[in-house]
């Protein structure tokens, strides 16, 4: 039996995975948690075979808890599961030691699979994706300026980007006002941007937000 831990901040998507891998034999929801401070004291006393990780968590977000993990852990599979695309998260996430990425769209048809994939020790990411991280770790290459920024500061960029404000961000986040400001300065400083109009274009230009079709 494949023991999974499932950490998510909604109890919703909780119960959703729980109930998608009810269907299965071989694979058991054995523990629940809601953010990553609580997985991180957990794996000091309990064991399982997979952690499924929610990558938008309030406090400690989904990337530092998956590199904290995988420092204490590194032999702990842990597959991401995130509503946002492959472009945007895919490739840092994966080096950041995650064993496998899958999007929240997918989740009903392919999660089982990855689970067993992980349990075996292989990894689970997309034909797309596989593509997309060899030519992310082709040392002649360029990197591109989102990718010069710190995790914390990558996830404010993609907020800033899908149009939220500060105090947005600092609530989604559970940070403070001034901590967000601080990371938008140093976002646009090292990105060589003057404003969130400019964040915005780059990010559509990127295909690091998704752009809504004419209806």
């Amino acid at each position: 039996m494949i023991r999974v831990c499932v950490v998510d901040d909604h109890e919703v998507v909780r119960r959703g995975i729980r109930s998608i891998l009810a269907d299965t034999k071989d694979i058991q929801v054995s523990a629940e948690l809601a953010t990553g401070e609580e997985l991180l004291a957990a794996a000091q006393t309990k064991r399982w075979d997979v952690t499924i990780l929610d990558l938008s968590m309030p406090g400690r977000g989904g990337i530092e808890t998956l590199s904290q993990l995988k420092a204490q852990f590194p032999k702990l599979p842990v597959l991401v599961l995130t509503m946002h695309s492959e472009e945007q998260y895919a490739v840092r996430v994966l080096r950041a030691g995650a064993d496998g990425f899958m999007t929240k769209e997918v989740v009903s048809t392919r999660l089982a699979e990855a689970v067993r994939k992980l349990a075996r020790g292989e990894k689970y990411v997309t034909p797309d994706l596989a593509e997309r991280l060899a030519g992310a770790l082709d040392r002649g290459r360029r990197e591109l300026p989102h990718e010069l920024l710190a995790n914390r500061e990558y996830q404010v960029f993609a907020l800033l980007a899908e149009g939220f404000s500060v105090a947005e961000i600092a609530d989604k986040l559970s940070l403070s006002a001034k901590t967000i400001s601080t990371n938008r300065a140093r976002i646009l400083a090292k990105m060589g941007l003057r404003n969130n109009a400019g964040l915005i274009v780059y990010a559509i230009k990127n295909r690091l937000v998704a752009v809504a079709s004419e209806p």
